[in-house]
């Protein structure tokens, strides 16, 4: 029969995997995580409003520790240069998808074109954050602008037109794949002319809905076709 102590020892974890498991999942792992989320949070609320501040993309590592409360080593530590600081937020959208799900219509296409208003009138109630932002997205190097456009950025607003051809709102044969794209070239198109001004704040949402109403109204079953021919109507009229 095993004494006590041989079976305390059996039962011991042996497995290094086992211990980081246990590590990961203690209370102090947790609280740890949960202060470099907070100090991740605290930076880039920093990174927002120096950008603001100074209309410059261009962010003092120096100025960004003092301002978010952390030593100079820390924004290197959690996000290992300023290049991933400007990435990090521009994929910050929780603030986004908070309004957006907050009056989420039904309707597959009322959610593309809600979508693309939700976000413009997330761009023009910070314009210097965002004009300064995507207008510093131009002087970025190939592989930060991947970042920023690529596939991972790309994801929501391809899954909304895949939604809708799930629903049966495009047309047979229609490629969702590619009406996201072209939908994308519309969104980016507009949103940088309005960040180096040349298209003016009051003029943005209707100049992406016309875009958007043009390549839908192709897209879509015919007897959702006379509502996009109204958003045209509707944007045209904004626009003249």
């Amino acid at each position: 029969m095993p004494t006590k102590r041989s079976a305390l020892v059996r039962e011991a974890p042996t497995s290094e995997t086992h211990r980081v498991a246990q590590g990961a999942s203690s209370p102090v792992g947790g609280r740890r995580e949960a202060g470099k989320a907070e100090r991740r949070r605290a930076i880039i609320q920093a990174a927002r409003e120096l950008i603001r501040e100074t209309g410059n993309a261009g962010l003092s590592m120096r100025a960004l520790a003092a301002r978010a409360g952390v030593s100079l080593a820390t924004p290197y530590n959690l996000f290992g240069s300023k290049r991933a600081i400007v990435v990090a937020m521009l994929q910050d959208v929780r603030e986004f998808h908070e309004q957006f799900s907050a009056r989420r219509p039904t309707d597959p296409i009322d959610r593309i074109f809600m979508a693309l208003d939700t976000a413009i009138e997330l761009y023009l109630g910070d314009p210097p954050f965002y004009r300064t932002l995507w207008t510093a997205v131009f002087d970025a190097s190939e592989g930060m602008r991947e970042e920023i456009l690529g596939p991972k950025g790309d994801a929501f607003w391809l899954g909304l037109v895949e939604e809708a051809a799930a629903a049966g709102a495009l047309r047979t044969g229609v490629n969702p794949n590619l009406i996201g794209q072209h939908l994308d070239f519309i969104r980016r198109s507009a949103m940088f002319e309005w960040a180096v001004g040349l298209i003016p704040a009051e003029r943005l949402a209707a100049t992406a809905r016309l875009g958007y109403a043009l390549i839908l109204a192709g897209a879509v079953t015919e007897e959702r076709r006379p509502k996009l021919f109204a958003a045209i109507t509707g944007a045209q009229r904004r626009l003249t």
